[in-house]
C-alpha cells in the first residue's frame, strides 16, 4: 500500500481546503479516515478519489444534501444500490434547473436591453422630477 496522505496533502491534490474536507467529514459526506498514532488523519487513494468525485459534483452544482444521499451508498451506511442511475437523475435535475435559470436570465437580459434603449432615447430630454426610467412601459 502507498504511504497514507495527510489532510494538507489531500487538500493540495484535490484542490479543496482542509477546512472543507473536515466539513465534509463532519456532515457525513465522506467517512472519517483512519488516524495515525499522532491523531492525524491518514487518507488512502480511495479517500482521495472520493473527495475528487465530490469536488467535481459540487463544481457541477449538485447540492450537498443530495450528494450525501449518494455517498452514503459508497460509505456502506445504506444498502448497496447502483450509484450511476441515481447520479444520472441528479445530473438531469441540475441540468433542468440550469436551463430554467438560463431562461430566466435571458428574460432579464431582454428587460435590461429595453430599459437601456428607453434610457438612451430619453437621454436628450432634460426632465425634472423623479426618474421613471426603470418603470415598465405601458
Amino acid at each position: 500500500m502507498a504511504r497514507p496522505l495527510t489532510i494538507g496533502q489531500v487538500a493540495k491534490i484535490t484542490g479543496m481546503t482542509a477546512k472543507t474536507i473536515r466539513y465534509y467529514e463532519a456532515i457525513g459526506i465522506v467517512p472519517a479516515p483512519r488516524r495515525g498514532l499522532s491523531g492525524y488523519r491518514h487518507y488512502d487513494a480511495a479517500g482521495v478519489d472520493r473527495l475528487r468525485f465530490i469536488r467535481r459534483a459540487r463544481s457541477l452544482g449538485l447540492p450537498l444534501r443530495r450528494l450525501k444521499t449518494l455517498t452514503e451508498t459508497l460509505n456502506g451506511s445504506v444498502p448497496r444500490r447502483p450509484l450511476r442511475p441515481r447520479l444520472l437523475v441528479l445530473v438531469r435535475e441540475e441540468l433542468t434547473a440550469v436551463q430554467q435559470r438560463i431562461g430566466d436570465l435571458e428574460l432579464l437580459r431582454q428587460e435590461l436591453r429595453l430599459v437601456s434603449r428607453r434610457m438612451r432615447a430619453g437621454a436628450t430630454a432634460h426632465r425634472t422630477g423623479p426618474c421613471r426610467c426603470l418603470e415598465t412601459a405601458p
